[in-house]
Formats: C-alpha cells, structure tokens, sequence
C-alpha cells in the first residue's frame, strides 16, 4: 500500500513540475479582450492608398477562410480610391481637352 501512495506522489509531483514548466514557456493562458462588434485589426490609410498598403493589408482568419467583413471593407475601401482617382483622371483629361491647363503643367521635368 506504501508503494502505491508513494508511485501516486511521484507522479503528482512530476504532474506539477511539468505544468509548472509549461506555465512558465506558454504563459498563464490570459486571452487578448475580443475585439469591439464591428470594428478590425485590418488597417488602410484613410486617403491615397498605394500598392504597398494593398500588398501590406492581412485579415484576420477564420474556420472558413478569411474575415468576410475585412475583406468587403477593403475592396469597398479600394474601390472607392478606384472611382475618385478614375474621376479626377477624366475631369484632368476634359481641361486638358477644353485648354484649361497647359500639356506641361505640374512636371517636374526642368
């Protein structure tokens, strides 16, 4: 009967040494707070975006694949910087057009 209490021992013994250690390796197990409801780590600069900033953007993964809302934030983000930059072009192209501004103006070429 001796030996089977002190087998026990020994083996509660090595059983907290053991969580001990992997206390002390994984940390004490705190979780990060959950995100607030409809906000994202996901992050793009709130005007000019760049190609780096779209190469740069992660999302967060989830069981089926990425974070649906990040992704349709940014693509609703990028085409937005789509359409006024494609706008600009075209009220930029129609003076050049109507001889509103000169075919050198804004160069840096002199």
């Amino acid at each position: 009967m001796t030996t089977a209490l002190i087998y026990l021992l020994v083996m509660l013994l090595v059983a907290a040494v053991v969580f001990l250690l992997a206390s002390l390796v994984f940390g004490r197990g705190e979780e990060l707070a959950p995100l607030a409801p409809g906000s994202s780590p996901t992050r793009l600069p709130a005007e000019d975006v760049t190609g780096e900033d779209v190469a740069a953007t992660r999302f967060q993964i989830v069981v089926r694949g990425y974070k649906m809302s990040e992704v349709d934030w940014v693509l609703s983000r990028l085409g937005t910087e789509i359409d006024e930059l494609r706008g600009r072009v075209t009220e930029l192209e129609g003076r050049l057009d109507r001889g509103e501004v000169p075919a050198t103006a804004g160069r840096c070429d002199e």
